[in-house]
């Protein structure tokens, strides 16, 4: 043996650590995604709304621009803290994300495929196992 054989080998991780980070990475992305659309909305049915010159339009135009925007925010804002969640490996998040890809399969195409592979990442025992809690420890 020569001593570039000695090296110990790289530690093992868990089989579905990287499906959980790429899983967290798409529900942020996505959600921010989303986001991004609520501002357009708004900015869009405003800007509309003070192009057309009159104050009535652009106040009406505004209201439901903020209207459209304050309901993407709500849907939207989910998947971001579960995403960040995610990544912490918290046991709400896993559980918050599961039921967030069910409510995405509704949501052809994209959500549809980020709630299948939501579903089978989460739903595996192996993922429940990442989130376990560590055991309490033994009192003295």
């Amino acid at each position: 043996m020569n001593a570039q054989d000695t090296t110990a080998p790289p530690p093992a991780t868990h089989p579905m650590q990287s499906h959980v980070t790429i899983l967290a990475a798409l529900h942020i992305g996505f959600s921010t995604l989303i986001l991004l659309g609520a501002f357009f909305a708004f900015a869009g049915l405003a800007l509309g709304g003070a192009l057309s010159g009159d104050l009535a339009t652009f106040g009406a135009t505004a209201g439901v621009g903020a209207f459209i925007a304050a309901f993407i925010l709500l849907i939207s804002v989910p998947g971001l803290i579960g995403g960040i969640g995610l990544l912490k490996r918290k046991e709400w998040a896993r559980i918050l994300v599961l039921v967030l890809g069910f409510i995405n399969l509704i949501n052809i195409p994209f959500g549809t495929i980020l709630g299948a592979y939501t579903i089978w990442v989460l739903i595996k025992p192996e993922t429940a196992d990442l989130f376990a809690r560590p055991a309490a420890p033994a009192p003295a």
